[in-house]
């Protein structure tokens, strides 16, 4: 009877046993959290049971000019677990006119030619032909080691015209905002998705829980907010990163013809050919409806002025039906896509009362996303819906002078609320330094210098004596500065001739020559304006010989600390050899110093900045 009951015994110990295991074996892969963020999980993380797959998405527009809808195309990788076990993810995704090869590199003589006068336009271009790269049906592995991991599926798409989606590019025309739209209409089952670009048989996105999140740099970036002010349903959170949110503010600078940083004489339609990788079987309709017609007609190299053509490239105007929450990041020292893009769309957003984020950091273009951990707290938050209270986050968080990326400090908003405009004024001392305080000297009259692209900003701000520049600085300052925000100029100039470019520089000096860790190279900020459109952005003017004209602009953000023994400099010259256009040397800019004032955003304000230039 014991030996019985010893074996029955052992007998139930082992079904419990083999039912255990088979229990722990059988358990669904899900999503895990910690400290409100999504972690790796182990059962998500091999690559090679990744379902990778591409298909075609239907739009809702043909810019082409076949007669069909055009089709974008898109790839998907998401964990195994969303076919074996039923599992639905959240979509981080991408979209992009890069994914499919460029016309890179475009030789020099491909851009826009910059020597000719002002109001006159240069040389035609000539137009590459773009040959598509990258043959493989799935577009990009970009974001998938990052998110697949921690439980999200990730999409791609070429934007229209490029590489296999179908379409027109058209450089923020209205058809790459509805591309993105319409990806995301098919992962929330809104619209068709087909194996196959001209097919019937439709693929659909089973696995999708319906909640999406845009990211992606510069050009990527503009992609996320475009799809983003279309309103669209299921496009929870965008995080842009350097993004183009205006192609005036890209290509023009108030009224001024301007190239974007690195890129002299670039202009939209070099961009368009820069992308243009599409079906080489409709090129020819693509380039005479939007880049021979639309752009050319639109673009308007001699004037500078905005126009609806320009008004209808910039996404602050589509902001109204935008719903999704946003987390900006740029660079303070990007002077290709210049960090005014993400500010102005940061502050419309708050206005309107979305959740809102910014990260300043002080590199360049491309410099970085945010912070991983951030970046994981607004995906978790919006997309998985956990309450990880990061919309009760700081506003704004800035990485600081020499501080690592990973390591921003927190501000409750950009610009630093503790931040107040200071008036400084000038005084004379042409062609050496004149001065810049907080105290107006009456009666300092007039100051001129001759324009003169050879000579670059760097070169002038650095010299002790020329007369193709007008540079004021403070007194030493004998305590550390800290200006937030965006700084505006106020000139008053008259001009030898009847269209003059202006450009103004704020600069710390001494100049620090080959220090270690170049962050700045000496330029706080800069801006560029076109005296001719000293009243209007939108009709500029012939300036009279001798008549004295107010121009009054904003400079690019900026968030930086001024150290304590350099002095704060106004650099004000005509024609930016690395920006505007080359016209013939020589004329004559006249500036009225008692009418000519800039306003710093210092933290602290008045008193602050009172205390630093005292005398030592």
């Amino acid at each position: 009877m014991k030996k019985y009951i010893t074996r029955s015994f052992l007998l139930v110990l082992f079904i419990a046993n083999v039912f255990s295991v088979n229990s722990q074996t059988s358990e669904k892969a899900i999503p895990i959290f910690k400290d409100g963020e999504a972690q790796i999980v182990p059962a998500f993380e091999d690559e090679t049971k990744w379902i990778r797959e591409d298909l075609w998405v239907e739009t809702e527009f043909d810019t082409d000019g076949d007669g069909k809808l055009d089709r974008m195309h898109v790839d998907v990788t998401r964990p195994y677990q969303t076919d074996s076990e039923g599992l639905k993810l959240p979509v981080v995704y991408e979209s992009s006119p890069y994914y499919a090869g460029t016309a890179n590199p475009i030789p020099d003589g491909l851009f826009w030619d910059v020597k000719h006068e002002l109001g006159k336009m240069g040389k035609p271009r000539v137009h590459p032909e773009v040959t598509r790269t990258g043959k493989r049906p799935v577009i990009s592995n970009s974001q998938i080691k990052t998110w697949v991991p921690r439980g999200y599926i990730v999409v791609h798409s070429s934007s229209p015209g490029t590489g296999l989606s179908q379409g027109s590019p058209t450089v923020g025309g209205d058809n790459e905002s509805l591309a993105p739209k319409a990806v995301i209409d098919w992962l929330c089952g809104r619209a068709e998705g087909y194996k196959t670009p001209y097919g019937n048989e439709k693929v659909t996105s089973f696995w999708s829980t319906g909640k999406v999140g845009m990211t992606g740099t510069s050009y990527n970036g503009t992609l996320s907010l475009a799809a983003a002010t279309t309103g669209v349903k299921g496009l929870e959170a965008i995080i842009p990163v350097a993004p183009n949110t205006s192609y005036y503010h890209y290509y023009r600078s108030n009224g001024l013809v301007r190239s974007p940083g690195g890129y002299l004489g670039e202009d939209i339609d070099v961009l368009y050919d820069f992308i243009h990788s599409g079906d080489e079987s409709k090129r020819a309709y693509s380039n005479s409806k939007i880049r021979d017609t639309e752009m050319k007609n639109g673009m308007d190299r001699i004037s500078g002025d905005y126009n609806d053509f320009w008004a209808g490239r910039d996404y602050l105007n589509d902001m109204p039906p935008m719903k999704a929450a946003l987390l900006m990041s740029h660079g303070f020292n990007d002077w290709n896509v210049m960090p005014e893009h993400s500010y102005r769309i940061y502050k419309k957003a708050r206005e309107m009362g979305l959740p809102t984020q910014i990260f300043y950091h002080q590199s360049g273009h491309g410099g970085g996303p945010p912070p991983i951990t951030m970046m994981n707290r607004w995906f978790t938050r919006y997309l998985h819906g956990v309450e990880n209270g990061v919309e009760n986050d700081a506003k704004a968080w800035i990485v600081r002078e020499y501080d690592k990326k990973d390591n921003p400090t927190a501000y409750a908003d950009y610009p630093n609320p503790d931040a107040s405009l200071v008036t400084l004024y000038l005084s004379s001392g042409a062609p050496k330094t004149g001065a810049l305080s907080l105290s107006k000297t009456p009666n300092q009259g007039m100051e001129t210098f001759v324009d003169n692209y050879s000579f670059s900003g760097t070169s002038l701000a650095k010299a002790e004596q020329t007369n193709h520049r007008l540079l004021y600085v403070s007194p030493k300052l004998s305590e550390d500065v800290h200006i937030s925000g965006t700084a505006k100029v106020t000139v008053r100039l008259s001009s030898s001739k009847p269209a003059a470019n202006l450009s103004v520089w704020l600069v710390s000096l001494p100049w620090n020559e080959g220090r270690e860790v170049k962050i700045t190279d000496n330029i706080i900020t800069r801006g560029w304006a076109d005296p001719q459109n000293h009243s209007s952005i939108r009709k500029s003017e012939p300036l009279k010989s001798g008549k004295f004209y107010e121009v009054s602009f904003d400079l690019m953000p900026d968030d930086q600390i001024i150290k304590k023994g350099q002095q704060i400099g106004l650099l004000i010259f005509s024609s930016d050899k690395e920006y505007t256009l080359h016209p013939e040397p020589g004329t004559e800019l006249t500036v009225d110093l008692d009418a000519t004032t800039i306003n710093l955003p210092i933290v602290g304000g008045i008193e602050v900045f009172k205390n630093a230039v005292k005398e030592n």
